[in-house]
């Protein structure tokens, strides 16, 4: 395969202007990503008045030193709880990614208890059940740091409580399938929270602040009369000697953490992964740090997707298929850090010759059993009467039929627009992608707010032209500014990635490394050998 010869030219003005508004996003996303540890670390006195590790201090103990570590959701509940953007708290009370402990792939949940003390939110609790799923389908043990009040009783909802035990189906889920849970009890697991070591496969307990009861001193004085201190009815001590909890007794934070290391280090997992792929490969040949000038934050502005694949891939090499049928949509093979994938991307709408190459190309993939990662572009399949005279419709369902029905790993990066049934057509989120990641540039909806706004004036001036009625036009222009603002609003990648449409948001410059890592997770997940069970180890 030739090196991609790219047309990009840095000192051009549209490549400046790009990256200036480019690198205004990446500002926000990097003081969003702060905002949740500067708010938790002011709590760091109470936490070292109580002998305690913050919760960043504990999960920097816990991963190997000079290791990744991928964020899972980390905007999420950005606007959801409040939507004051100055208030509103990215990521909730709880942190979550995927990290190495000992080299094992993990999956890590730290409940963030400096902010509001850890209690469990709607997106916190979407958060942990969405580690729980990719602990599940990539086989990673499941380490789960806790300390938490609780549910979040101010803002309840019933849905939410129901929904809540989902939580705890995980985790028998992954006991059951052969995937290890692991927790440490640093603080109070309160109610509902009791399950989380209670379905656990190991516990370790943090003597002098871990507790663990399903009704506190409170709650069992209101609803039985009975009087009893907290050490009475959870503290770590008793359940390490009476009730039968706690495995391992730990002195403190540090002490824990080491257990949980151990613990994860006596597994041997990387023992079971069958013929491990070996990650290397050259570096692009040209400079990643240019994406943040390649790609406009205007979707309305066109890009070609081969110079961002080209500041990704090993050598800034790739195979291209089909490049001179359906055009705007492109498929190309390729190596990431040494492993092969095939890359669909857009250069604008689909058409049909373009759904008809990328089916294709998705069932070559397939047969040869090489994942597919989808980076999406588009405003949509296209529409016109000559595209709906070309089967439009059945080319794009064929599509959509084969990336549900692909059984490779697949990976979504939202890299601009993503509209209408392309957003299915390309593997969005309802399509269940292994993983699915955005940049803060990208816009997702039915369709553009302009053209939305467009749509529904044209219907309202046919209805009136209908019924022989006149057409308010200064009332038209305010709705069509009003539908413009509610589209574009909600289609923005803050918003969507606040409202848990993705499992994160990341610098468009870290694109090669966060891939590479989702492959090799993907990749050895495949290679894994696990032993499920009937239904979970059970404490007794």
């Amino acid at each position: 395969m030739a090196v991609f010869n790219s047309k990009v030219n840095p000192r051009s003005e549209s490549f400046n202007r790009n990256r200036r508004e480019m690198l205004e996003l990446i500002e926000k996303l990097e003081e969003l990503n702060g905002r949740g540890a500067e708010v938790s670390e002011k709590r760091k006195p109470r936490f070292d008045a109580r002998g305690q590790l913050t919760p960043r201090e504990r999960l920097a103990r816990l991963l190997d030193p000079g290791m990744p570590f991928l964020h899972i959701g980390n905007l999420s509940g950005y606007l959801l709880d409040t939507k004051n953007p100055e208030k509103s708290i990215p990521g909730s009370t709880v942190i979550a990614g995927i990290g190495f402990i000992y080299g094992a792939r993990c999956m890590i949940v730290v409940d963030d208890s400096g902010i509001m003390a850890g209690s469990m939110t709607a997106a916190g609790g979407y958060k942990i059940r969405r580690a729980e799923e990719i602990s599940l389908e990539q086989k990673l043990p499941f380490v789960h740091l806790v300390e938490s009040a609780g549910g979040d009783l101010l803002n309840y909802t019933v849905e939410g409580f129901s929904a809540g035990g989902a939580l705890f189906g995980g985790l028998a889920k992954l006991s059951k399938a052969g995937v290890p849970v692991v927790s440490i009890l640093h603080g109070s697991s309160t109610a509902g929270g009791a399950y989380m070591p209670g379905l656990s496969d190991y516990v370790i307990g943090v003597k002098g602040n871990g507790r663990a009861f399903l009704a506190g001193p409170p709650l069992l004085k209101a609803a039985t009369g009975e009087i009893a201190s907290e050490e009475e009815l959870g503290g770590v001590e008793m359940h390490a000697t009476v009730s039968g909890l706690v495995d391992y007794l730990a002195e403190n934070d540090g002490h824990g953490i080491r257990i949980a290391r151990d613990v994860i280090k006596r597994l041997a997992w990387n023992d079971n992964v069958v013929d491990s792929p070996s990650s290397r490969g050259s570096s692009p040949a040209y400079d990643p740090d240019e994406l943040a000038g390649i790609v406009p934050v205007d979707y309305r502005i066109p890009y070609d997707m081969r110079e961002l694949v080209a500041r990704v891939v090993d050598g800034s090499e790739f195979l291209d298929f089909k490049p001179q049928i359906g055009i705007s949509t492109v498929c190309l093979q390729a190596e990431i850090f040494g492993l092969a994938c095939g890359i669909i991307g857009n250069n604008g709408p689909i058409d049909p010759s373009g759904a008809n190459k990328a089916t294709q190309f998705m069932q070559l993939l397939d047969q040869a059993n090489i994942p597919v990662l989808f980076f999406q572009n588009t405003t949509g399949y296209m529409v016109g009467t000559k595209s709906e005279q070309a089967g439009m419709i059945k080319h794009g369902s064929k599509m959509i039929q084969a990336v549900q029905n692909l059984e490779v790993p697949r990976i979504t990066l939202m890299t601009g627009a993503s509209f209408g049934a392309g957003n299915y057509g390309m593997c969005g989120r309802a399509f269940e992608p292994d993983f699915l990641y955005t940049w803060p540039n990208a816009s997702t909806g039915v369709m553009g707010g302009e053209q939305a706004a467009k749509t529904m004036s044209i219907v309202a001036r046919g209805k009136a032209e209908a019924s022989g009625s006149d057409v308010d036009e200064e009332l038209l222009a305010q709705q069509e500014k009003m539908l413009a603002m509610k589209f574009d609003s909600q289609s923005d990648a803050f918003y969507t990635s606040g409202h848990l449409m993705d499992d994160g948001m990341i610098d468009p410059r870290q694109t090669r490394n966060t891939v590479g890592m989702l492959l090799e997770t993907v990749l050895e997940a495949r290679r894994r050998v696990i032993r499920p069970n009937s239904y979970g180890v059970s404490r007794l």
